[in-house]
């Protein structure tokens, strides 16, 4: 792990992609759940043939799969999206006005 000290904005923007990485995750995990667990539960409702086949037999053995490669690709894609932004630079902060610009015109003749 790396021991230097960052500054606060970077640790705050590396936190929040964090928080965003695992929303996505989390997001995903539930679409994989639904599709592996629930649509196999409620699978044998689906009794109709579907080209010699039971379209359960369809629903698990074709659809699942072109779901999770669906969403490898979404979250490869959202990776890239996210390195990318982590690669631009971070806007520069506010410059403050010094001492001497903060007094109006006038003000050194006294």
């Amino acid at each position: 792990m790396n021991d230097s000290p960052t500054p606060d904005g970077a640790e705050a923007r590396q936190r929040l992609a964090w928080h965003r990485n695992l929303r996505w995750i989390s997001g995903l995990l539930a679409v994989w759940f639904t599709v592996t667990f629930v649509v196999a539960w409620f699978a044998r409702d689906l009794r109709f043939d579907f080209f010699g086949w039971p379209f359960s037999f369809w629903v698990g053995a074709q659809g699942a799969l072109v779901v999770y490669v669906l969403m490898a690709a979404l979250y490869a894609w959202r990776m890239n999206h996210s390195d990318a932004e982590a690669e631009r630079p971070a806007a520069p902060p506010a410059a403050m006005p010094s001492q001497g610009a903060s007094r109006g015109p006038g003000a050194d003749a006294a």
